[in-house]
């Protein structure tokens, strides 16, 4: 028996045996059956890589073993809840007191409030917020690092992406500044967002300065049976003292600002103020606490949820999405803000490739009159995504969405209005990565004056696109289509 004949039967056993493991998961895993199919075809026409493939990215959605989010965060909910002498919350205690609780104004705001609050107890709507939008790190670094620099007791930074630049350097700098004055910090990045930071060593330059703990959120550890590379904290917030906040989808790094006459990419940021600042703290100590099992009476103090007075007239509320105890929060938000909406529905979004019944709902509420308008960027930083998103373009078209592509500098901005009275903006993209698997943070704002305000932004950046004509885009090249619908299949396992 010849060598070769050894290892052509024991590459197809290997074969046989791990594309049989593949199928009996897919079907002891409830999903949607076209990702089933779709692993399992992936796994058969690829031996070997194609169970590694759905090992590393098969959507879990909640995985048994090795992933302790959903048990941490009822933990920390628990402790939450204790009314101790030795754990002050005041969270519970002060901030959330009837006296803030928001009441809905409107009939829209009363039916998406009932949804929130079945699918986000944990997060109430808040009133008296203030809250400012930012265009591009050209007008929000500055204020992030002067927030930074005022900080006087402590400052938490969470982020997706942290690029060992001017930009990142410049923060990493100012944070240790703080923290050897005496100001506790802690930074929370993704691992897989900053690599470049991490291959760099950037972090391991500031390990050592006291009062200040840098921790990288990764659920790929083999050793405790963690493997998924989808999961990533896309969350990117900051806040300063318990009282100021910082949410959007701005990352760190100089892409964000103007650099030798080249333009910043386009992206929006909102500044904090109010009660709904104490949600935002509350979220990162989740994640926190997650990473690093820090003890929650240290977390929960009443110094980090300190009492604050209302600071404007904008009800909001945190949205928190991901694949654990929060799954598909945002995704339901969406679908029914789409369907009670009755005059407009405006949408950013730097990648569209949503689930088909947000797709189904959107073109419902085009074809029943309502002004449906989706901005995304005309050239994508991500060849699949943009691939993938011109696939759909045709069907909502025809059903009235109007389409528009703007054009450079790139859109990585995410926002919803809907009848110029509900705002959501945040981190979540419009694609499964976000809506899925991803942990995300959005709040959704009912306050007319904001909505307005945002309105023109999102406004300016439509006069700066191309409407996308269907007898136009019909004409496109064949491989076009090709390369999209090649794509878009892809689209339920990624």
């Amino acid at each position: 028996m010849t060598f070769a004949f050894v290892w052509y039967v024991a590459w197809w056993a290997l074969h046989g045996i791990s594309f049989s493991l593949v199928c009996l998961h897919c079907l002891q895993t409830r999903r949607e059956a076209t990702s089933a199919i779709l692993w399992i075809f992936v796994s058969w026409s690829f031996p070997i890589i194609g169970p590694i493939l759905y090992l590393t990215l098969g959507i879990d959605r909640l995985p048994h073993k090795g992933f302790h989010k959903r048990t941490h965060d009822a933990r920390l909910l628990e402790a939450r809840k204790t009314h101790e002498e030795a754990l002050p919350l005041a969270y519970w205690q002060t901030v959330h007191t009837e006296a803030i609780y928001g009441t809905p104004a409107t009939e829209l705001d009363k039916e998406l409030s009932r949804v929130m609050d079945a699918v986000a107890p944990d997060y109430p709507f808040l009133n008296g917020n203030a809250i400012v939008s930012h265009v591009t790190g050209d007008e929000l670094f500055p204020r992030m690092l002067k927030a930074i620099e005022q900080a006087s007791h402590h400052i938490h930074l969470q982020t997706f992406i942290i690029q060992d630049d001017t930009i990142g350097r410049a923060f990493m700098d100012a944070l240790a500044s703080r923290a050897e004055a005496g100001v506790k910090v802690r930074v929370l990045y993704d691992r897989f967002g900053s690599t470049q930071a991490i291959l760099r060593g950037l972090f391991r330059r500031y390990r050592r300065i006291k009062n200040m703990d840098i921790v990288g959120w990764t659920q790929v550890n083999p050793l405790k049976r963690r493997f998924q590379l989808n999961l990533c904290n896309h969350r990117k917030a900051l806040i300063v003292d318990g009282r100021r906040a910082f949410v959007g989808g701005i990352n760190l790094h100089r892409d964000n600002t103007t650099r030798s006459q080249k333009p910043p990419i386009r992206d929006y940021h909102f500044e904090l103020t109010g009660p709904v600042v104490q949600e935002v703290q509350y979220a990162f100590m989740k994640d926190w606490y997650y990473m690093t099992d820090e003890s929650p009476k240290i977390l929960l103090q009443d110094v980090y949820f300190p009492s604050i007075t209302p600071k404007g007239d904008c009800l909001a509320r945190i949205l928190c999405s991901g694949p654990t105890s929060e799954s598909e929060t945002i995704t339901d938000v969406f679908f029914m803000a789409i369907v009670r909406a009755r005059k407009q529905v405006l949408i950013v979004t730097p990648y569209f490739v949503p689930p088909t019944d947000i797709l189904r709902a959107l073109r419902s509420a085009a074809v029943r009159g309502v002004d449906v308008r989706i901005i995304v960027p005309a050239k994508n930083n991500h060849l699949y995504a943009g691939w993938a998103s011109h696939a759909l373009f045709d069907e909502l078209i025809q059903s009235g969405v109007q389409v528009f592509e703007r054009t450079a500098p790139f859109l990585h901005a995410k926002a919803m209005i809907v009848d110029d009275r509900i705002s959501i903006v945040g981190t979540a993209n419009w694609d499964v990565r976000s809506l899925r698997l991803n942990y995300e943070t959005n709040i959704a704002i009912h306050n007319e004056a904001f909505a307005n305000t945002l309105k023109r932004i999102v406004l300016d950046d439509e006069a700066q696109s191309n409407k996308v004509d269907l007898t136009t885009w019909r004409k496109r090249p064949k491989w076009h289509r090709l390369a999209e619908n090649a794509c878009s299949l892809m689209t339920p396992i990624l």
